[in-house]
């Protein structure tokens, strides 16, 4: 089955055709922009490649009620379209291109892949959030995690590049950014919670506060819209820096700007926390992995991280680390924590959701 995946993201809407080896036929990355242009690209597009067979899309949210992929019908759109609220940076993009699949490939089935699947089997402990029944049940409030497709294919790959280690750690860092703790090859914990906004320390998200805080700027007459728009686009490393591009401001501290520097310190102050919750979580470490834009591309994020870690036994080979390119094993032979970088394939996530919904 030739499926055509498509990974809606905040900037950027990749476009990959795979073959039933899942070979990439055609790759196309296409900047996100206004409506109008963004739907002339991707039908361009697609009008231009041979034609699969089936589509995947990439969804954030699949609420408690889509655990697996599913072969998107007129009630899957309805309810795809009520979680939106919950991912509101993420979610209308998919929507919006699982309507320009829909128009370009009339004929051609679509089927919903979802970044919350991979761990809708956490324990209980670690989706449970401390607040009244009521609201639990009421508003389906719960840790549903995020990056999942991110997740299960490094934690996979990962396995066969370091021995099939037990307690993994994977941090998919980029834009947005989590951790999971993977235990044989299953979630059983991590950084986001309900929405996207909890957890580490993002490129224009703030991580996981003090509930309070909004709380307190919405008492004093901040309106509720600018409180959401400016923890969803204009906190995280924008709000320390002025920017949430990681090359910008590993150039600038280098240069010695006091702000970058500062904005660093804080990413990484939250990321060593959150890592070391994951280990425990797990009860140990046995591989630490790397996946994502900024995983896979940023050898100091590693090696401060690595550093960080040290005391769980965390290693890694600087010169391996320098030169990683694609997937790599970076800790020394005979560390007793294997240290990798995957790169990100969500594609081959979603081709192979799309193959199982439609083979049930």
């Amino acid at each position: 089955m030739r499926v055509l995946t498509v990974n809606p993201g905040s900037s950027s809407v990749k476009l990959a055709l795979l073959d039933a080896d899942d070979r990439v036929l055609v790759h196309a990355e296409l900047p996100t922009g206004g409506a109008e242009r963004e739907a002339e690209r991707v039908l361009g597009q697609v009008a231009r490649m041979p034609r699969p067979d089936a589509v995947g899309v990439r969804f954030v949210h699949g609420g408690r009620r889509y655990t697996r992929p599913v072969v998107v019908d007129e009630e899957v759109t309805r309810n795809l379209h009520a979680l939106a609220d919950l991912a509101p940076l993420h979610q209308p993009l998919s929507l919006y291109a699982l309507g320009e699949m829909r128009r370009a490939l009339p004929d051609v089935p679509v089927v919903a892949c979802f970044d919350t699947a991979f761990h809708a089997g956490i324990p209980e402990a670690a989706a449970t959030y401390a607040l009244p029944a009521e609201w639990r049940e009421r508003f389906a409030i719960r840790r549903y995690g995020f990056h999942g497709l991110s997740y299960a294919h490094a934690s996979r790959r990962a396995a066969e590049l370091l021995g099939s280690p037990r307690r993994v750690v994977v941090c998919h860092l980029g834009s947005g950014a989590s951790l999971a703790a993977v235990l044989d090859g299953r979630s059983v914990d991590t950084t986001m919670g309900f929405t996207p906004l909890e957890g580490l320390v993002m490129a224009t998200r703030a991580g996981s506060v003090d509930p309070g805080i909004p709380m307190w700027l919405l008492k004093h007459g901040v309106p509720a819209e600018d409180v959401n728009e400016t923890l969803e686009h204009r906190s995280g490393l924008r709000a320390l820096a002025g920017t949430g591009d990681m090359r910008e401001l590993r150039e600038r501290a280098a240069a010695g700007d006091g702000a970058a520097v500062a904005a660093l310190d804080v990413y990484h102050h939250a990321l060593r926390g959150h890592a070391a919750a994951m280990a425990a979580a797990l009860g140990g470490l046995d591989a630490l992995v790397f996946t994502g834009g900024v995983g896979e591309h940023d050898a100091a994020v590693r090696a401060r991280l690595a550093a960080d870690l040290a005391f769980l036994g965390v290693r890694i080979d600087a010169g391996a680390n320098a030169d990683a390119h694609g997937d790599a094993v970076l800790s020394p032979p005979g560390a007793g924590v294997g240290v990798a970088v995957v790169e990100a394939r969500e594609d081959l996530e979603i081709a192979a959701g799309a193959r199982e919904a439609l083979a049930g």
